[in-house]
């Protein structure tokens, strides 16, 4: 994969981490969250972005899913790929809930995980709702804003 950046591997993580939610759902987050950071090759600490996009995203689920629906026309909710779900619930979470990320790097962001993680046709679904959303977004799509 080559050398990516620290957020980069952070967002991979805390995908693997709410893919892995998704298939087999933990009875006990925090456990599940210790066993997981266990099994990487840095230690937690490094992984503070993963943490706060995983607690975020499971926080909102529910608005970010009634987004999904809303934005994801014709198409039925449970037939979602697991993945392209991931990626877009933690793409959501980052475009109502981090100012302190540019809306055009989350979807960037999103794109490029759905080329390493899904399927080819994924990027144009992807793409697709979050294109849609950007043009709700009340803030600048290029700049982070000051929290």
């Amino acid at each position: 994969m080559g050398r990516t950046s620290k957020r980069r591997n952070n967002r991979i993580t805390a995908l693997q981490f709410l893919y892995a939610c998704e298939i087999n759902p933990p009875d006990d987050l925090e456990l599940q969250l210790r066993w997981f950071f266990a099994g990487k090759e840095r230690k937690r600490s490094y992984y503070g972005f993963a943490e706060e996009l995983i607690y975020g995203v499971l926080e909102n689920q529910d608005f970010i899913d009634g987004q999904i629906k809303t934005y994801a026309k014709n198409w039925d909710f449970d037939r979602i790929a697991k993945m392209d779900l991931s990626i877009l619930r933690l793409a959501i979470h980052e475009l109502e809930n981090r100012l302190d990320i540019p809306p055009i790097v989350s979807i960037n962001e999103a794109i490029d995980l759905s080329k390493l993680f899904s399927s080819p046709d994924s990027k144009r679904f992807i793409n697709g709702i979050l294109d849609k959303m950007k043009g709700t977004i009340q803030r600048p799509l290029r700049e982070a804003v000051e929290r």
